[in-house]
């Protein structure tokens, strides 16, 4: 399989959880991340300078696949974060489509047109990656059996947000920049239930040390926002009312 996105951490909330149960497996990854995260925050600085962001970053992303049991093949690009939408989208799919037909996955996550976020590197990161997946298939390379968006069901939201307000604390607005965005529930092809590697998810993420991006959310709902992994399924076509996949490779019956 490979996923392609924006920022070292992106793949570790989009499919931490759903490589983890598979760890043990003869399962071969490929990551294929677009910048190396340069702009984001220092969470502590005795951990990284704005020079040194970048390769702390990429370290911190493969420690974070040690703890989910994996030493894939990772590609850091290094292009501007934050101005991937400024890179002419032939360029970085000619650049995605070189490392995918390379790696042949059956299986290819990337992002969704509303980015998870709204954040433009994801955008144009999930355009990029789509456009290279379908080159893919055009050119008859083997593998390239199923393409998925991660996501956030609009449900999942609705009921965060209802916590949040339990406690007192404001909801998630989706209007604000780098929110989550949720896509309608019927959009939802693949729900993954991570709550057996929920623990490994998380140290997964502890290992993006300089980030702490969960840091403002109660501890006690974090298991809502790790504990399942969802995704739109963009191909093969799903069909309409059909039932809920569970796994990143349910109904792929081996070539």
């Amino acid at each position: 399989m490979a996923g392609v996105f924006a920022h070292p951490d992106d793949d570790t909330y989009g499919i931490g959880g759903s490589v983890a149960k598979h760890a043990g497996s003869d399962l071969e990854i490929a990551v294929v991340m677009t910048t190396s995260g340069e702009a984001g925050q220092i969470a502590d600085p005795s951990l990284a300078t704005r020079e040194t962001l970048a390769s702390v970053r990429e370290e911190e992303d493969r420690a974070s696949w040690s703890a989910l049991g994996f030493e894939p093949a990772i590609h850091f690009l290094r292009y501007p974060d934050g101005g991937v939408e400024d890179v002419p989208q032939e360029s970085l799919v000619a650049v995605y489509l070189a490392i995918l037909q390379d790696a042949r996955p059956d299986v290819v996550v990337t992002f969704g047109p509303e980015g998870i976020t709204g954040h433009s590197d994801h955008i144009a990161v999930g355009a990029a990656a789509t456009a290279a997946f379908h080159a893919a298939r055009a050119a008859g390379a083997d593998g390239f059996r199923r393409l998925l968006y991660c996501c956030v069901a609009r449900s999942t939201i609705d009921r965060f947000n209802e916590l949040l307000r339990e406690r007192g604390l404001p909801p998630i607005d989706p209007t604000q920049p780098f929110q989550p965005r949720g896509v309608p529930d019927e959009e939802v092809g693949m729900m993954v239930d991570c709550s057996d590697v929920y623990e490994r998810k998380l140290e997964a993420l502890r290992r993006h040390r300089t980030q702490a991006e969960l840091e403002d959310v109660p501890f006690e709902l974090w298991r809502e926002l790790l504990g399942t992994e969802c995704f739109v399924v963009v191909y093969p076509a799903r069909e309409p009312g059909a039932p809920l996949l569970t796994d990143l490779f349910e109904g792929l019956e081996a070539p």
